[in-house]
This record gives C-alpha cells, sequence and structure tokens, in this order.
C-alpha cells in the first residue's frame, strides 16, 4: 500500500500492524484505536489525522507530515509525537 491514498478513511480499530504505507495519504483519516505497531510510515502525510489511542509501537514515523494531528494521547500537534 506504498502510496496508498487513504484520505479521510475511516479505519478505527483497523489491524494494520507491520502496513507498509510509505508516503501513504492519510490526510484527515479516522484511525481511533489502530494498531500500526511496526507500520511503515517513511513520509506519510498524517495532516489533520485522528490517532487516539492508537498503537504505533515499533512504526517508523521518519519524515512523516504532522498538521494539526490528534496523537494517541489525545494531544493535537503539527510537529510529530513520540511515546
Amino acid at each position: 500500500m506504498a502510496g496508498a491514498n487513504l484520505t479521510e478513511a475511516d479505519l478505527r480499530g483497523a489491524d494494520l500492524r507491520g502496513a507498509e504505507l510509505t508516503e501513504a495519504d492519510l490526510r484527515g483519516a479516522e484511525l481511533t484505536g489502530a494498531s500500526l505497531r511496526g507500520a511503515e510510515l517513511t513520509g506519510a502525510s498524517l495532516r489533520g489525522a485522528d490517532l487516539t489511542e492508537a498503537d504505533l509501537r515499533g512504526a517508523d514515523l521518519q519524515s512523516a507530515i504532522w498538521s494539526d494531528t490528534t496523537c494517541p494521547d489525545g494531544t493535537v500537534t503539527s510537529t510529530g509525537w513520540s511515546p
């Protein structure tokens, strides 16, 4: 799914463990409670995405684009997130 267009996708509770989402467009995606454990999110756009309670352990977020993104802990950021 590298480069996938998942703009505004409803992925609440989805099991995306280990998914290849390099440079994926996840703008405005609903990822509440999703498991992205070990996912490859290098260069992915997370603008406006909701990652509340998402599991990002071991996910590669290098160069991911954050802007008005709701992080797993409920904070909203434009600079990135770390556990």
